[in-house]
């Protein structure tokens, strides 16, 4: 009988399969053998795309008749650096006394490419070979994978889209990057008074690039405008409350010129004259409406990993790739589940399963805050049943469900770093929420009524803390609207307006005038980039809003970190390391007029994300590989001759 050949992404990550099969091996330079199995490991990547001159001497010189760069069949290379360890891993998966090759690099499209080119380099061996897709390293999870493994050839449908996301980075980066570079160049170095410019394009850093650039530009074009509200405080017995006025249909002042909106004047005098006008009225207010109801509010979907990157830049302040790296770490302790994730809700089969990561936690060794909330759970008797929730929905998972803790790994618990265990935290609070009854509110909202003009004010108090006790959370609300709303609700006292009755006659204690003013749009952060790209351009600040049109977005989960820090790195864009705020750089702006100028749908974040959806759908098998590549190359072929006709007719008149 031969052996079996274990292969992960990482040595930390084989040595840990080794350990939970218990083999117990010589430890060789790059792998572990024993008598049934060997253990080894790429480094990353072990396998690269060879760049055009490795096709022609001639192309490593850029010149625009030999664009567009389209091969017809691609070629592949070792990298340099890691070239023993290749030849370590080749040698192995060829071994005659090989039987089979379990692929346990990361489940997802990146860790099927990188397995994916290192079988093709080692020739493709004549081995049985299985796929092992696990959620979490814990060694239930490792012993199922391994038990569970399915034939390699079933994820051919992914190995596809992963070869097609690299080519068509690829071609667009080499085809776009020569074609401006050998036009603009020379007069972008000029511009930014530097001796020689590169212009780096790419499918999703440019759009990314072009979202940060138009941001930066909305606010430095941004001119403020100050608003005239007017506000009511209404006395009844000892007790007064406040209401703002709202032009609605009964209004003297509906749709009027004179206003700024519906709740505002353009000008200070028009909002004086408005408040003579009120108090000549000689009809005291009324009250013409009271509603009341009980609002509840549920906790707040699972973490995936954008959302969870955004979370911890406001928190900590720190950047996607930590934050990722932090993730990394509490996954490979066995402490969280897989993070690489778009999906924000759990499978049915997990739900099911559930209460062993709620067991995990009861007997783990977490601080007293966490355990406090565990403890509540079990002496309130929380359903645990989660199945028939929103935060099961077996359609709104791929490869991987949301980010949650195991229960286990705890014997590393101890061990983690200060900004480590905080983010674990994060991550187990919004996991034990989800078992919180609601937050309930009391609202009541009152309408007053002065000769035709309505006065509004709204009371709002929680009553019931349910999950918010566990989540602690800061929600930042960005609509005015709301912010106003709110802001009326926190002044006013609840058993003031609850004693209203319908009809009855109040006091006008006094009106006053609120100056208000426009703002301009946030910079991104960081973490709003990283939603925004999530949601294909749109920063949504609204959850459930961001979940009902979630689709494919600009890159993946696992690659959107690194972007930002590839835009970083070529000094496009700048980081604020205390803020995390995001500003492009004069030469950022630059290529960014020059992209807007010659091909400005590489700046279109719904193109962008269209042409990830198609990868989707070459892995989800529903369209085929050469389908995606026609287009590819029909999309690059198109461009590029349409470039340099445009060029040679302003240029030389043909």
């Amino acid at each position: 009988m031969g052996k079996k050949v274990i292969i992960a992404e990482k040595p930390s990550v084989a040595r840990e399969f080794a350990k939970v099969l218990k083999i117990n091996g010589t430890n060789n330079n790059g792998y572990i053998e024993s008598n049934d199995y060997i253990v080894t490991w790429c480094v990353g990547h072990l396998v690269t795309m060879s760049y055009p001159e490795k096709y022609d001497e001639k192309l490593r010189y850029w010149n625009l008749s030999t664009l567009p760069f389209i091969p017809t069949e691609y070629k592949y290379e070792i990298i340099e650096s890691v070239a023993s360890q290749f030849k370590i891993v080749s040698d192995i998966l060829n071994r005659e006394d090989v039987e089979s090759i379990y692929v346990c690099t990361d489940s997802g499209r990146e860790g099927e490419y990188i397995y994916r080119l290192v079988d093709n380099m080692a020739g493709n061996p004549n081995k049985e070979k299985r796929r092992v897709w696990i959620d979490s390293q814990t060694e239930e999870a490792i012993i199922n994978g391994i038990k569970e493994a399915k034939l390699l050839d079933e994820y051919n449908s992914l190995s596809d889209a992963a070869y097609l996301r690299a080519k068509e980075d690829y071609l667009i980066g080499i085809n776009f990057s020569r074609l401006l570079s050998l036009i603009y160049a020379k007069d972008l170095a000029r511009k930014l008074s530097e001796d020689r410019v590169v212009i780096s394009i790419g499918r999703v850093m440019t759009c990314v690039l072009g979202m940060i650039v138009k941001r930066e530009r909305e606010i430095r074009d941004f001119k403020k405008v100050n608003f005239y509200k007017i506000q009511g405080s209404f006395g009844v017995n000892d007790s007064s409350f406040i209401g703002e006025w709202k032009s609605t249909d009964t209004s003297k002042f509906f749709e009027s010129p004179i206003l700024y909106n519906e709740s505002g004047f353009k000008k200070r005098e028009n909002a004086c004259k408005f408040i003579e006008y009120i108090k000549s009225s000689k009809e005291k207010p009324v009250v013409e409406s009271v509603s009341k109801k009980t609002q509840k509010e549920k906790p707040p979907l699972l973490f995936n990993l954008a959302e969870l990157q955004n979370e911890c830049t406001k928190k900590f302040k720190i950047s996607p790739d930590e934050t990722l790296q932090v993730i990394q770490a509490l996954y490979e302790k066995k402490l969280v589940t897989y993070p690489r994730t778009d999906a924000r809700v759990l499978s049915s089969s997990v739900a099911k399963v559930i209460s062993k990561n709620l067991n995990g936690l009861i007997k783990s060794k977490l601080d007293d805050e966490i355990k406090v909330f565990l403890n509540k759970m079990v002496e309130e008797k929380y359903s645990t049943k989660l199945e028939k929730t929103k935060y099961v929905d077996d359609s709104k998972i791929t490869d991987h469900y949301a980010i949650i803790p195991t229960g286990q790994g705890f014997e590393n618990y101890d061990k983690l770093e200060k900004l480590q265990k905080e983010v674990f935290h994060l991550i187990v609070r919004r996991f034990i929420a989800i078992f919180y009854p609601p937050a309930e509110y009391s609202k009541i909202a009152i309408t007053i009524n002065i000769d035709g003009e309505k006065f509004f004010a709204n009371g709002k108090v929680c009553t019931k803390q349910g999950y918010l006790e566990v989540s602690k959370s800061d929600k930042i609300q960005v609509n005015e609207n709301k912010k106003e709303e709110e802001s009326t609700e926190k002044v006013n006292n609840l058993d003031i307006l609850a004693k209203l009755k319908k009809g009855e006659k109040i006091d006008l204690v006094e009106l006053n005038i609120k100056e208000g003013e426009t703002s301009p749009p946030n910079r991104y952060s960081s973490g709003s980039i990283i939603l925004a790209m999530e949601n294909a351009g749109k920063l949504i600040e609204d959850e459930e809003l961001r979940e009902q049109i979630k689709g494919s977005g600009i890159g993946t989960s696992a690659t959107r970190a690194e972007i930002i820090k590839k835009l970083e790195k070529i000094l496009y864009i700048e980081s604020n390391k205390k803020t995390q705020i995001l500003t492009p750089t004069r030469k950022g702006e630059a290529i960014y007029d020059i992209v807007s100028k010659s091909m400005p749908d590489m700046l279109n974040p719904e193109l962008t994300a269209s042409w990830e959806k198609g990868l989707t759908l070459v892995a989800e098998n529903k369209i085929s590989a050469k389908e995606f590549m026609d287009k590819l190359e029909s999309y690059i072929k198109t461009k590029v001759v349409k470039f340099k006709k445009a060029r040679n007719e302003y240029l030389y008149g043909i």
